[in-house]
C-alpha cells in the first residue's frame, strides 16, 4: 500500500512539469515572429543549389567573384565622375576642393588649350614652317602664364572671402592641375557650365 501511493504521487509532479514544459514551448513558438517572408520551398532550394555549385566549383566562384569586383569598380568610377564624396580620393574632398573645381569649370581657361597649341607648333615647325611653329609656341606659353596668374589671385580672393576659417594649402596647384585638363576629361566631371554663377554656399 505504501508503494504504491509513494508511486503515484512521484508520478503527478512529473506529469505536470512536463505539461508545463510543453504549453511553455508551444506557446512561445505562436508568440514569435519572423522579420522576413518565409522563402518558398522552390526559392530555397534554387539558393541551395547556386550556394552548392558555387562551393563545389572554383570556376564559377571565381566568375561570381569577378563580377562582383567589376560592379564595385563601375560604381565607384560612377561615383567619382558624379563628384559624390563617399567614392572621391582625398584629394578631392571637402567643400573647398569642390568649389575650386566649380570656379575653375566656370570660366575658359587658356591654359586647357596649351596642349594642343603646343602640339600645333611641333607639327609647324616639323613640316618646315619654323617661324610660324615658334610664334604659336612663344604665344600660347605667354597666354597661359598669365591667364594661371590671373586664377591665381581672383581665386585666392575668393577663398578667403568663402572660406576663411578653412586651410588653402595646395589650393593653387589644385586649380592650375585642374585647369590644363580639356573640359571632357576632368574628374569629377564638370557640374557648373561655362559663365554659370556659382552657389552662395558650399557644405
Amino acid at each position: 500500500m505504501f508503494s504504491r501511493r509513494s508511486s503515484g504521487s512521484t508520478t503527478a509532479p512529473a506529469s505536470t512539469t512536463t505539461a508545463g514544459a510543453t504549453a511553455s514551448t508551444g506557446s512561445s513558438g505562436v508568440g514569435e515572429k519572423k522579420g522576413r517572408p518565409t522563402p518558398t520551398r522552390r526559392e530555397a532550394e534554387a539558393a541551395a543549389r547556386a550556394r552548392a555549385k558555387a562551393a563545389l566549383d572554383p570556376k564559377a566562384s571565381r566568375k561570381q567573384q569577378r563580377q562582383f569586383q567589376m560592379e564595385k569598380s563601375r560604381t565607384i568610377r560612377q561615383g567619382i565622375k558624379d563628384g559624390d564624396e563617399r567614392y572621391l580620393p582625398a584629394r578631392d574632398r571637402g567643400p573647398v576642393k569642390r568649389f575650386i573645381r566649380d570656379y575653375v569649370d566656370h570660366r575658359l581657361c587658356m591654359a586647357e588649350f596649351a596642349m594642343p597649341l603646343l602640339l600645333a607648333s611641333l607639327l609647324l615647325s616639323a613640316s618646315g614652317v619654323v617661324a610660324a611653329g615658334n610664334g604659336i609656341m612663344n604665344a600660347t606659353l605667354v597666354v597661359v602664364v598669365l591667364d594661371s596668374v590671373l586664377l591665381r589671385f581672383r581665386l585666392r580672393r575668393e577663398l578667403k572671402r568663402r572660406f576663411p576659417d578653412e586651410s588653402h594649402k595646395r589650393t593653387t596647384l589644385y586649380a592650375l592641375m585642374r585647369s590644363l585638363q580639356l573640359r571632357f576629361m576632368r574628374l569629377p566631371k564638370t557640374q557648373v557650365k561655362l559663365g554659370q554663377a556659382l552657389p552662395a554656399h558650399y557644405r
